[in-house]
């Protein structure tokens, strides 16, 4: 009996909350490894968005990957959700900015400019699930979706998931694919 996108939602949120502190840092510590791993053998890229991790959320940890990436001389973007919209607007970070959670917990640079995504090269995509095709579940409220709709279709869509794969997932004609998923354990391609 295959989950529907709720149920799948509620159970893979049941399993982050089942993870010990420790266990997230190093689950957290060995994507980051995998990251370094997969950009070892790409040095062409350069211009990385990046999420960062909302703690109520137990989302991967991000900033040793944005260590890493300010260390390789790397372009960092992150991403809010517009003001007047419901688009997520792109900030380009400035180097080592710090971060302060706001009213809803979200990690905001203190430090950004507004800027257009057209250089972006690689987006590291959060997800509560994915399956075997690169079809995935965020946090269902289509952010993500409609980014990776507005940007060149060459660009790469990493996500990161502290958990493998499920066999398939349900999606819809809106739903971006990822190219690329990043586990404790694998470098999964699509």
């Amino acid at each position: 009996m295959s989950l529907d996108k709720h149920q799948l939602r509620i159970f893979y949120k049941g399993l982050r909350a089942a993870l010990t502190e420790e266990e997230l840092e190093k689950k957290s510590l060995q994507i980051t490894c995998r990251v370094m791993a997969f950009l070892s053998k790409r040095e062409e890229l350069k211009h990385f968005h990046l999420f960062f991790p909302i703690p109520r959320h137990r989302e991967i940890n991000t900033y040793p990957i944005k260590a890493y990436l300010e260390n390789r001389g790397s372009t960092i973007y992150t991403s809010r959700v517009g003001a007047d919209t419901l688009f997520l607007e792109t900030l380009l970070l400035k180097p080592y900015t710090k971060f302060q959670l706001d009213k809803w917990g979200i990690p905001v640079p203190e430090d950004f400019e507004l800027v257009s995504s057209k250089s972006i090269q690689v987006v590291f995509v959060p997800l509560l699930a994915f399956d075997q095709y690169g079809n995935r579940i965020g946090f269902g409220k289509g952010y993500y979706d409609v980014f990776l709709d507005s940007l060149d279709h060459s660009v790469l869509k990493i996500g990161l998931s502290f958990f493998s794969a499920e066999s398939g997932i349900p999606s819809e004609l809106h739903d971006i694919p990822l190219d690329y998923c990043i586990t404790p354990e694998n470098i999964i391609t699509f």
